[in-house]
């Protein structure tokens, strides 16, 4: 680490000095060797040895013995010859001194120009850290500095050399010690963010820090780098201030468009129950077209709030999935009789097809499904005017996946290429020009697909120019409840005959015989149908094709149709004539479009309910049915604040011929149930939710704690709201109410929730 580089160098800078120090001392120390001294006591031997040969001579001459005289000679020539080797090894011994003194001193200064390189570019590495603008401190065990380098000088405005011995807490920075306990076997790495106060203002560091334990001697020191992270910081503090205020401004906004929302559904609900209300009056064919007008741009009006609301809820974050046990099969069949209206009004046709392999219930969120559904099949309708529109459901398994995939068909214009990437954007549509034929705020597919993917689910589009398009969405069947077993093979051996010209109704339908085992053929004239009369057991023709004098079904009947069961596909507009058919030679009818149930049901009959006691198959939209005496004169409290809708309920209830009271508060509510001295009782309660004085939760529990101390039995309370959201239902029903009618309201199906809560108790 630099922190441990840094922290040796006083350690290095002393070695060095020494070292330097010691190299000065031997450079300037005396010669090793002593110097040669002077030629004269070289030169004493020699002449000592000249002489004894001089007096070899002088013997010889005088008459000495020879022996004396070559003794003489002899022992002086020894002598001279000694002395010159005495002489020469002298010589070699000095050279060699001079040579190693000479070697020692260069080594010497070697070592010393080393020494001197050392500190430089100890002072080099020095440079480098302080350039970096990094604090670098070295502390011993006690946390006391032992270093600290020129930047953290600088900072804590303090000589660089009177650091040394203070701690970090006396210069105003907050750092502890790690214990030793922390890296008693290991060294411990620690790192924190730190303040410290200078004269420009508070300055941000990451600490970094490593503490060690020497394995020799013991000994404990904490390393530390510290980087400057004020700009990171600041700039984290900017971002927290501004993710702040965006999650407010959207919070606020989603606030904002739901009180509007609210508000504005509030006076929908009056224009268009008080329409329903005035198309009912006796008027004339032209106040009915306008009356007709302000009911369809009412309802193409709250439509856009919807979508406006959803959005929001969604972009705020604020849409939570509610999941819980759902029928595919049934939100498919009421979606389809929901827009069947409108696919009617265009003459196209509207089928829906549910393979038998789909579970019978799945958890998953039913009324975003169901709203992903109305976003699709009416996008559908709305671009198809020739054809119709198909609504396929069926089961895709994997090895290691379970999934619902709805599939929506049209024959509508199609899509082109580029337009596919982008239809999913939000404001966006296939036909963005100001002279687009069909109106929209462009979030319907947008809304689909963000709930599509907040339920685990895809969604994608294909389509060809002039053939159509087809959107996929599939969702997880997550805890599926398997169908009934047994029902693949129950039309078989039976064969049917389809006579439609809608070629999209018959489709699904001959699909949902063809998966009950059973046969099927389909003509759009009546001489098509005619090689097909052989083994037909039962004959479906659309009403739209016959007279109301029965002709078509008679002219089949001689084209070999003689023994075969009929049956008409009528829509809602043909009911009237339900007499006529009967009249004409039918058994039965099916309603359009043609829920699985019901066909398999009819097929499978042996006596077909007749056309004389028509019994409707119960549906998810508003139902004809006969009310019963019980249910004629029932006694209604209403509780609603708002004049207007307080208006429409009484008006719809009174010409139903019910009794009604009206309240205009919960507390009011609650002393007309539990009032004491009140003989009468209340057969069904409507109760706003947003009330003053008392809010319509509030007023439901306080008639159920009376209900539960008097031992009286509950009195049926429905509630009326605006927010048709899953998660308020499940709240009106946690709370005791009994059922829930959404706003705005429909006089029929209004009467109809009123007349069945009374049933149902």
């Amino acid at each position: 680490m630099i922190a441990e580089s840094g922290s040796q160098e006083a350690d290095t800078d002393n070695d060095a000095d020494a070292v330097q120090t010691s190299a000065r001392r031997v450079v300037a120390a005396p010669p090793l060797m002593p110097e040669p001294g002077p030629a004269r006591r070289e030169g004493l031997p020699l002449l000592a040895f000249v002489a004894i040969i001089v007096l070899a001579g002088l013997a010889h001459l005088t008459g000495a013995p020879i022996f004396i005289s070559v003794a003489l000679l002899a022992t002086g020539l020894a002598g001279i010859g000694l002395h010159l080797h005495s002489m020469r090894s002298e010589h070699r011994t000095a050279a060699l001194l001079d040579e190693t003194t000479a070697r020692s001193r260069a080594e010497i200064e070697t070592l010393a120009d080393r020494m001197w390189e050392m500190q430089e570019s100890d002072e080099r590495f020095r440079g480098l850290i302080d350039a970096l603008g990094d604090l670098v401190i070295h502390r011993n065990r006690d946390g006391y500095i032992v270093y600290a380098n020129r930047v953290f000088a600088d900072l804590v405005e303090t000589d660089q050399r009177d650091l040394a011995g203070k701690t970090l807490a006396e210069l105003g920075i907050e750092v502890g010690i790690v214990p030793d306990a922390a890296f008693s076997d290991h060294e411990c790495l620690s790192s924190t963010d730190v303040a410290i106060n200078t004269p420009s203002g508070p300055r941000w560091f990451s600490w970094i820090e490593l503490s060690v334990r020497d394995k020799d001697t013991g000994a404990v020191s904490h390393r530390a780098i510290a980087r400057d992270i004020t700009a990171r910081k600041r700039a984290e503090s900017s971002l927290i201030t501004a993710r702040e205020r965006a999650e407010y401004a959207s919070q606020a906004k989603s606030r904002f468009l739901a009180t509007v929302s609210h508000e504005i559904r509030t006076p929908m609900n009056g224009i268009m129950g008080m329409a329903r209300l005035l198309a009912d009056t006796s008027l004339s064919p032209e106040q009915q077209t306008y009356v007709g007008a302000v009911s369809t741009s009412a309802s193409a009006l709250l439509a856009l709030i919807e979508d406006l609301l959803d959005y929001s809820k969604i972009e705020a974050g604020r849409f939570d999935p509610e999941p819980q046990p759902m029928s595919v099969r049934e939100i498919a069949d009421n979606i389809i009789e929901l827009l069947a209206a409108r696919a009617f009004a265009k003459d196209i046709g509207l089928g829906c097809y549910v393979e038998p392999d789909v579970p019978q219930l799945i958890t998953a969120d039913p009324g975003r499904v169901r709203q992903v559904l109305l976003n699709l099949i009416g996008n559908a309708i709305k671009f198809t005017d020739s054809g119709g529109v198909l609504v396929s459901v069926a089961r895709v398994r994997a090895e290691t996946t379970d999934r619902i995939c709805f599939t929506i068909a049209d024959t509508g214009p199609g899509l082109h290429d580029e337009d596919l990437d982008r239809i999913f954007e939000e404001f966006e549509q296939a036909d963005g020009t100001s002279t687009r034929a069909h109106g929209g705020a462009g979030l319907g597919l947008a809304i689909s697909k963000r709930l599509v993917a907040a339920m685990g689910g895809t969604i994608s589009v294909s389509s060809r120019i002039g053939q159509g398009s087809e959107f996929v969405f599939e969702i997880p069947a997550i805890a599926a409840t398997e169908a009934q077993q047994g029902r693949q093979n129950a039309l078989s051996g039976r064969r049917a005959v389809i006579l439609s010209k809608n070629a999209v109704e018959a489709d699904a339908i001959a699909r949902t015989i063809r998966a009950n085992g059973g046969a099927v053929d389909l003509a759009t004239t009546a001489a098509q149908a005619a090689p097909f009369a052989a083994g037909c057991d039962a004959l479906l023709v659309d009403a739209a094709m016959e007279e109301s004098d029965g002709r078509l079904l008679k002219r089949l009947r001689l084209s070999g149709f003689s023994h075969c069961e009929a049956i008409t596909l009528i829509a809602p507009t043909d009911r009237g004539m339900l007499g006529e058919f009967r009249a004409s030679g039918y058994a039965t009818f099916l309603a359009r479009p043609v829920r699985g149930g019901t066909l398999l049901r009819v097929l499978l009959s042996s006596h077909a309910p007749s056309l004389a006691q028509p019994q409707l198959e119960k549906r998810g939209g508003p139902t004809l049915r006969t009310v019963s005496n019980r249910q004629r004169g029932l006694s209604v409290l209403i509780a609603e604040d708002n004049d207007i809708n307080a208006m429409l309920a009484r008006a719809t209830l009174l010409k139903a011929g019910h009794r009604v009271k009206v309240v205009g508060n919960g507390k009011a509510a609650v002393e007309a149930v539990t009032g004491a001295g009140h003989n009468h009782r209340f057969d069904v309660v409507l109760m706003d939710l947003h009330m003053p004085v008392m809010d319509g939760l509030d007023a439901i529990a306080a008639i159920r704690r009376h209900e539960e101390e008097t031992a009286m039995s509950p009195v049926p309370i429905m509630v009326l709201s605006a927010d048709s959201q899953e998660k308020t239902r499940h709240a009106v029903l946690a709370h005791g109410a009994s059922g829930f009618v959404a706003k705005p309201l429909d006089p029929e199906a209004l009467v109809n929730a009123v007349e069945g809560q009374v049933v149902a108790a």
